[in-house]
């Protein structure tokens, strides 16, 4: 399955083409020195000058044009960041163009291009991925070590909460990033927090639990005006609130809320037969994952009061990433990519688990006030 560009031995690497320079773009290149493998060989963004801005700040080659990115045999795996609604369109381009995908979240604004892409990917026998990747990182994997080695005993439910605090009254538009661009807030207000949100989480379940069977949620805005003083958004009613449950084909229970109202609050809790695992903060890539016993004391029946560390059995590399509120590598998933395409690995974050992920990130957004029960029709694998 490796394209023309990459090579399995010594000196292998893998060469990235990046489009857009976005708020996001430097993100990933936070962690960039981690992952010698890893080549970027070209940039390119529509808007000229940002690109430019991007590149002189990078030190990265800049390309003029898509195609030229595209017809650059150098280039193996194509890094989308660019606007959401634009992903359709620039993943379908790069993998007409036999190039491996990576895209940022999410994977698509519509379920129907979302598979549209995983059958092209699948018809050109190519890799395609997408954001966001935290459930490949230690957090993320010290949590499921202990859910499938059941240390809680069998999971019956999970809460979990991807709360960022009252975001209107926040100093949004002065928001930049490394290399000086700013945060796209009228796009993050139209396509709403629970489609840019809601992955971080599911991910992680999906993992754990497999595939969700249903989906019952509600969504709204209770926000209209976000941008006092320019025009309408557009849409002007994007749900920035939605509350949702999820029911998992193996019988485990989910609910999660995505606001951008509630103060902030990115906990998971995993509950079990046995006991309570907890996460305080599930953007955190490197924080502690804990456990709380189930205590019998005659007649009572009480969750210990001191937490216990849960370790993972064997050592796993976290590079250290601090930008604003998250403590997430970006590049996780870029480097899973170039595993799977360098040493045959299989790649969690496949196109059908992306897809999965995709579909009930669209059902928890799009529910509406009138609470319903969607029945998925995707499965990860």
């Amino acid at each position: 399955m490796t394209s023309a560009g990459t090579t399995r031995g010594a000196g292998r690497s893998v060469g990235l083409g990046i489009v857009g320079c976005g708020y996001v773009a430097d993100y990933y290149l936070a962690t960039k020195h981690a992952y010698p493998e890893l080549e970027i060989r070209g940039v390119h963004d529509v808007d000229g000058a940002r690109r430019d801005a991007f590149c002189a700040h990078h030190d990265l080659r800049a390309v003029p044009s898509l195609e030229a990115l595209l017809d650059d045999p150098a280039v193996d795996v194509i890094l989308n960041l660019t606007n959401p609604r634009a992903h359709f369109e620039i993943t379908r381009r790069c993998l007409e163009a036999g190039k491996h995908v990576y895209s940022e979240k999410p994977f698509a604004m519509d379920l129907g291009e979302a598979e549209t892409l995983v059958a092209l990917a699948e018809e050109k026998g190519l890799l395609l991925s997408s954001a966001p990747c935290s459930a490949l990182g230690k957090t993320a994997r010290t949590l499921s070590h202990a859910v499938k080695r059941e240390l809680c005993g069998a999971v019956r439910l999970v809460y979990a909460e991807l709360d960022d605090g009252f975001l209107p009254a926040m100093a949004y538009r002065k928001w930049v990033s490394e290399s000086g661009a700013p945060w796209p807030y009228r796009d993050e207000f139209e396509v709403g927090c629970t489609l840019e949100h809601a992955g971080y989480v599911v991910t992680w379940l999906v993992e754990m639990f497999g595939a969700v069977e249903s989906v019952t949620a509600f969504s709204t805005c209770v926000i209209p005006d976000k941008v006092p003083g320019e025009p309408p958004l557009d849409p002007p009613d994007t749900a920035d609130v939605s509350f949702g449950v999820l029911h998992f084909e193996s019988g485990v229970v989910a609910r999660l809320s995505t606001t951008i109202v509630a103060p902030h609050d990115h906990a998971v809790r995993v509950f079990g037969d046995e006991g309570v695992l907890e996460v305080d903060e599930c953007w955190d890539n490197d924080t502690r994952v804990t456990y709380r016993p189930r205590l019998r004391i005659r007649r009572k029946t009480l969750l210990s009061p001191l937490p216990l560390p849960v370790r993972l059995p064997y050592p796993m590399k976290v590079v250290p990433m601090e930008r604003g509120n998250t403590r997430m590598d970006f590049l996780l998933g870029v480097q899973a990519m170039a595993d799977a395409l360098l040493r045959d690995k299989a790649l969690l974050l496949s196109s059908r688990f992306c897809l999965h992920v995709n579909e009930v990130a669209l059902a928890l957004q799009y529910a509406g006030p009138r609470a319903g029960t969607y029945v998925t029709r995707t499965r990860p694998s």
